[in-house]
């Protein structure tokens, strides 16, 4: 059935639909392959009244999801709002190899204990976004296990060495006569084969997918199936403002965070990412968006205002209204008000580490939990962080005299209150 002929086929109701449908899922994405595909799609659906089914894989290869992975999964949120079904594929066997994308060298593979304790994690904290009734979790070790050699011959047949070589990561890798294993092939296969498997309608990933992403429509097409429209999603900076946001590069805000942290790094995104954080990673609807763009553009909404309100529905979203009323009341004491707050967590400073009631400033903040390492402690005592008492402390190698009761803090979030146990 054409375009054409499903349009006709619509009411104007029906067709205002589909045009509100199209513009809640093509916001801030970055590539709709092929775009016609998709709002046909989604044509079709409301014709037929049979919802869409929407994948998303994720490999458990990192249980801890921050802001920059719920973006595919608020997309994937809009989907379900309109009433389709969300496929959510646990690669619990390609896990197993893990995805080469973006690699350098061949990544080491995950036990399955590694992948099944992973893959219980992600599940916990996915249904903080998506609506678990109308999403569908799905292994794909149900259909790529049992395949046999003589399948998985037929699967690698379906797509050439040269077009596997057009993967950057690929190229560089071979390019620099680095090792590439030919397990690392079977990868974008398998994840395109997921596709077949699930007859998806719609598979929605990050723009460093798109490889694997084409691969679904490819395979799909050589198996006889419909074909997926795919959703390429940004990546999303991190606080630092440069670099995707990444937990080992620490411009993360995870979402298992704490309603303090999570806050307080919120209000450390750039002015200028702001309203992609917003657009990407919020439940903020089109008109809300688009009003506080235009508030923030002639300037009725002031920009601290706006930060502040998307550290509250940060918390809001993983801790609830109470956390992120509670955490924004924190932070005007603490940062506008620069008071302390109300409540500082009590940390034990062993007395034998104390010399004549002394300690050097780096062992003090160690010892108390508040850095990681003495490297951490001296940038963070250089960099003009380190209060005691509220009084700057700028040498690293100050020797502190301290006291019961003490207030140690360490940037804007860290508060220690010493007990000299």
């Amino acid at each position: 059935m054409s375009e054409q002929t499903i349009w006709e086929k619509l009411s104007p109701e029906q067709k205002a639909e589909v045009e509100r449908q199209w513009e809640t899922v093509s916001r801030g994405t970055a590539e709709i392959v092929p775009a016609e595909d998709l709002k046909e799609k989604l044509a079709n659906s409301l014709l037929t009244g049979s919802p869409l089914k929407i994948k998303l894989g994720l490999d458990p290869s990192a249980p801890d999801i921050h802001i920059g992975h719920t973006v595919v999964l608020h997309k994937l949120r809009q989907f379900q709002e309109f009433g389709h079904e969300v496929q959510l594929l646990i690669g619990d066997f390609t896990g197993r190899i893990g995805d080469p994308t973006g690699k350098s060298e061949t990544r080491k593979q995950l036990t399955e204990e590694d992948v099944k304790r992973n893959a219980a994690t992600y599940q916990e904290q996915i249904f903080k976004i998506l609506d678990p009734v109308k999403t569908k979790v799905v292994f794909n070790a149900d259909w790529l296990a049992p395949l046999t050699f003589a399948d998985v011959v037929e699967l690698a047949a379906k797509v050439t060495v040269a077009r596997m070589l057009e993967r950057d990561d690929f190229t560089k890798r071979y390019q620099s006569n680095q090792p590439i294993s030919i397990h690392e092939f079977f990868y974008p296969l398998m994840q395109g084969y997921d596709s077949v498997a699930l007859k998806s309608d719609v598979e929605v990933g990050g723009t460093d997918q798109k490889f694997n992403l084409l691969m679904g429509r490819t395979l799909q097409k050589e198996y006889g199936v419909p074909t997926q429209a795919t959703i390429m999603m940004p990546l999303l900076e991190g606080l630092d403002g440069v670099n995707k946001m990444s937990k080992s590069l620490g411009n993360y805000i995870g979402i298992q965070e704490e309603p303090n942290d999570i806050y307080g790094k919120s209000m450390s995104v750039p002015d200028e990412l702001m309203l992609k954080y917003y657009e990407l990673a919020t439940d903020i609807s089109n008109e809300e968006l688009a009003a506080l763009k235009e508030g923030l553009q002639n300037g009725t909404v002031h920009p601290r205002d706006a930060k502040m309100q998307l550290a509250r529905t940060f918390v809001r979203m993983y801790h609830g209204e109470e956390a992120a009323a509670e955490a924004e009341q924190r932070f005007v004491t603490v940062f506008q008000q620069r008071a302390l707050p109300d409540e500082i967590e009590e940390r034990v400073l062993p007395a034998a580490e104390l010399e004549g009631g002394v300690i050097r400033i780096v062992k003090l903040l160690v010892t108390l939990g508040l850095q990681s390492s003495n490297g951490e402690a001296r940038r963070s005592v250089q960099g003009g962080a380190v209060k005691i008492n509220e009084q700057k402390i700028s040498d690293p190698n100050a020797d502190i005299t301290v006291q019961d009761g003490d207030v140690v803090q360490v940037g804007k979030r860290l508060f220690a209150k010493v007990r000299i146990g």
